[in-house]
């Protein structure tokens, strides 16, 4: 998914691997995963107005991502409150239905989330500004969420919110913490 693939280009894997203590392999299939799995419950809040004028905010707080992403310089405190927002009080469940996921052994997600979602956030602040015909293809008019929900779910694919290359369904491993919704 092209969403997913610019968060993985932005990332030093090596680095993150190092942090996770597993191979650069198993953490870019976390990476997807837990990019899938933010990207998704922040397309679930964009579904109501307060939800998507939260997250509209949120992205002004995160603008100036670069190209690449020093790990070691991510706040993580500011992860772990974007990740309260997202999921809410699913956000244990989330976690723990990811890292008990067999396709993701051996990653500790309570610990990779929050590394995640600033980058997450910090791709869509970046995906959001103007950026001529490219920005214009990335946000399709014709939706009627418009806004926020197109630009999240231009990042996952059409807002499927599944997983194709890792093999991992996104949608359907968290649907029953989001009401059932793939």
């Amino acid at each position: 998914m092209a969403g997913l693939d610019d968060i993985l280009k932005m990332i030093p894997i090596d680095q993150l691997a190092s942090k996770l203590g597993v191979d650069p392999d198993t953490a870019a299939q976390a990476v997807e995963q837990g990019g899938g799995a933010i990207l998704t419950g922040l397309q679930k809040n964009a579904q109501s107005p307060d939800g998507a004028a939260a997250i509209q905010k949120a992205l002004g707080q995160h603008q100036g991502l670069g190209d690449s992403v020093d790990v070691d310089s991510v706040d993580t405190q500011d992860g772990e409150k974007i990740l309260q927002h997202v999921f809410g009080e699913r956000e244990q469940a989330v976690k723990q239905t990811l890292t008990e996921a067999p396709q993701t052994a051996g990653i500790d997600f309570g610990k990779l989330l929050p590394m995640l979602a600033p980058i997450v956030m910090g791709l869509l602040a970046k995906k959001q500004q103007p950026a001529g015909e490219a920005q214009a293809q990335a946000q399709p008019q014709e939706s009627s969420g418009g806004g926020i929900g197109d630009l999240i779910g231009g990042l996952l694919g059409g807002g499927g919110g599944q997983q194709q290359g890792g093999g991992l369904d996104i949608g359907g491993l968290l649907g029953g913490l989001f009401g059932g919704n793939k």
